[in-house]
């Protein structure tokens, strides 16, 4: 299994979230590679930009519920799409994400390699920059 870390930066601008949360968990989970084994997990970063502009089809904005429960009787809560994006829209994306890994330790892992930004600004600049000159470097 490779060890070279890369940042993968992924603009969700119009994008659809599930077809976005598809294409972030095979990054995370090293399907991406030659060398993908499922027992070992990726090595990669998914950096999530514009999380605010991301979209869903149909009706899903007012009919896509996503529920949590407090662990007290009558603690159920409940929240669409449309008012989850208001509120915080990483949180759309993370839970897509975590939806599409499988669940055991190496998805816990996997969660941890990923940024989400509501904006195009982050924190990984400059790990991409240099990545993108050792790649220029070798040719």
């Amino acid at each position: 299994m490779s060890k070279q870390v890369k940042y993968v930066v992924f603009d969700a601008k119009g994008k659809v979230l599930g077809r976005l949360a598809v294409e972030i968990a095979r990054v995370l989970s090293g399907k991406d590679k030659v060398d993908y084994q499922p027992n070992v997990g990726g090595t990669d970063w998914a950096i999530v930009i514009n999380s605010d502009k991301v979209r869903v089809t149909g009706n899903k904005a007012k009919q896509k519920i996503y529920w949590k429960h407090s662990g007290y009787p009558g603690g159920i809560k409940s929240i669409n799409f449309a008012d989850l994006i208001k509120k915080d829209s990483r949180k759309a994306i993370e839970l897509a994400v975590k939806g599409m890994l499988p669940k055991n330790k190496l998805s816990r892992q996997a969660m941890k390699r990923l940024r989400i930004y509501k904006d195009e600004k982050h924190d990984f600049e400059r790990y991409i920059g240099k990545a993108d000159e050792k790649k220029d470097s070798k040719k």
